[in-house]
C-alpha cells in the first residue's frame, strides 16, 4: 500500500459481508469526488491465531484463490467504479490490525457497521470499532440505512438530470 503518493488514499474493510460491500460503494463514491484511488483489503486469520475477527480458512488455504474471489466480489458488487483506481490486497492477519496498519497515510479508512462475527445483536462489529479507536486517519462506519438513503438520494438525482436534460434538448431544438 503505497503511502508516498501524492493521491488521496481511500482504504475499506471487505470481509463478503453486506455491510462489507456497502463500504465499498461508500469508498468508492468518496474516492471519485475526491480525485482519489481506493484500496481494498480483506484479512484472513488461519486456524488456532489469536482472536475471533476474520472467518478462520483451511490449512490448505489457497492465497492465491482468494485474491481471485476478492476480483470476482469487487466486480459483482461495483456495477461501476468508473475512472477510480483500485489496488487489491488479500493480507493474512487479525482484520482490525491489518485494517489500522492500511490506515497510514490514507485520506480515509472506510468500514461497514457489522461484518461477519457471530453477535448479531451488537450495533457495532469489533473491527469497526478498534479501527475508529486506532486508526491514524479519519474513519467511516457506513450502516445499510444510511447506505440506502444515499442510493435512493442518488436516483432521485439522476432521474432529475435526465428530465433537465431532455427539457434542455426540448428548449433548444423543439418538440421531436
Amino acid at each position: 500500500m503505497n503511502v508516498n503518493d501524492e493521491t488521496p488514499r481511500v482504504v475499506v474493510g471487505v470481509d463478503g459481508s453486506p455491510d462489507s460491500y456497502d463500504a465499498l460503494r461508500w469508498a468508492v463514491r468518496h474516492a471519485r469526488l475526491i480525485g482519489g484511488t481506493v484500496d481494498v483489503v480483506a484479512a484472513y486469520d488461519v486456524p488456532g491465531a489469536v482472536g475471533r475477527s476474520a472467518p478462520p480458512v483451511s490449512a490448505a488455504f489457497d492465497e492465491e484463490q482468494a485474491r481471485q474471489a476478492l476480483s470476482d466480489e469487487i466486480r459483482t458488487v461495483l456495477v461501476r467504479a468508473g475512472e477510480v483506481p483500485l489496488v487489491e490486497h488479500v493480507v493474512r492477519g487479525n482484520p482490525a490490525k491489518v485494517l489500522i496498519g492500511a490506515s497510514a497515510g490514507a485520506e480515509m479508512l472506510v468500514v461497514g457497521s457489522r461484518g461477519r462475527g457471530g453477535f448479531a445483536s451488537l450495533l457495532l462489529g469489533s473491527v469497526s470499532q478498534q479501527c475508529a479507536l486506532h486508526a491514524s486517519c479519519p474513519v467511516v462506519i457506513v450502516r445499510p440505512d444510511v447506505m440506502e438513503a444515499m442510493e435512493a438520494t442518488e436516483a432521485t438525482e439522476a432521474t432529475e438530470a435526465t428530465r433537465a436534460t431532455e427539457a434542455t434538448k426540448t428548449t433548444e431544438h423543439g418538440p421531436s
